[in-house]
């Protein structure tokens, strides 16, 4: 409830901020600011691929950000700004929403689930992955799933959903289990490969995602049933139609030209910049969502 009252501050402020030059524009604040200064803010993750991540000049580079470019060129037709520049800004769990309220990002560009706590102060774009926390932990463990770690140790990164499912995993199996947190996925990888932690949770495509970067495949394994349903979305600031009609339209057009499916496949079924390939085929879920995107008719200006 704390974090909620101090995000809802953070966005009364950044309306307070843009409105004088929404007024003179006619635009949405964050449409507004972006035509002014001709730059569009993407908060990128530096290690969650294949979503957001940094190749090896460390660029941000992944499926979210490539999304998030196809919102700015929609954006640069809205605002009649052809050539809007991009700039980079790093965020983890913990600061994406914060960075998004007080307007140190426009788009977030990562692997953030879609929920009701969330809608609250933020607001979405149409779906692009659906995933579900579960355990990444040692092969030589043999641990297969949650029931398994009674007394142990769990490590989940700061700011993310999957503390609550792994909570409420604890008390509702009485595990005794210590949860403790990282900063983020990488932080969080890193100290169960030190086995400083017995497991680490977090979304399982993140985890097939750093197991694959770090080429650990001999080390690591992901186990147990899904604890929690984790659709994800493009995080954007809410109450701004025009900025929603802009994403909203940004899919459907993707959706149209048959771009999304192509999409997925160049980041989560072909070999990655870095080198690793995922293998992880487009979910019934997914699929479904990207056909009712092409379906509907496509929102005019």
């Amino acid at each position: 409830m704390r974090r909620l009252l101090a995000a809802g501050v953070l966005l009364l402020a950044a309306l307070c901020a843009g409105g004088t030059i929404a007024q003179d524009t006619g635009l949405d604040p964050t449409l507004a600011v972006i035509k002014r200064d001709g730059v569009v803010k993407l908060g990128y993750r530096e290690a969650s691929p294949p979503f957001s991540f940094l190749d090896q000049a460390r660029r941000p580079i992944g499926y979210s950000l490539e999304l998030c470019q196809a919102i700015v060129e929609e954006i640069g037709t809205e605002v009649d700004s052809p050539y809007l520049r991009t700039e980079y800004v790093k965020v983890t769990s913990d600061t994406r929403i914060p960075a998004l309220l007080d307007s140190r990002i426009d788009l977030e560009c990562g692997s953030t689930t879609n929920n009701a706590e969330r809608r609250r102060v933020v607001a979405f774009s149409p779906l692009i992955f659906v995933a579900g926390t579960r355990l990444m932990v040692p092969k030589a463990s043999k641990v297969s799933g949650i029931a398994d770690l009674k007394g142990k140790t769990i490590v989940v990164s700061r700011g993310t959903t999957n503390a609550q499912a792994i909570d409420a995993a604890d008390k509702r199996l009485g595990l005794g289990l210590t949860i403790v947190t990282a900063d983020d996925h990488e932080h969080s990888y890193q100290m169960l490969a030190e086995s400083k932690v017995d497991a680490f949770a977090t979304d399982d495509i993140l985890l097939y995602g750093l197991i694959a970067r770090h080429r650990t495949q001999d080390r690591f394994a992901v186990v147990g049933d899904l604890l929690s349903y984790e659709p994800y979305g493009i995080m954007f600031r809410k109450d701004e139609p025009q900025l929603a009609k802009v994403v909203e339209r940004t899919f459907r057009k993707l959706a149209t030209n048959h771009d999304l499916a192509p999409l997925y496949e160049k980041w989560f079924m072909r070999r990655l910049p870095t080198g690793e390939q995922m293998n992880v085929p487009m979910s019934p879920q997914l699929e479904e969502a990207f056909k009712a995107l092409d379906t509907a008719p496509t929102s005019t200006r």
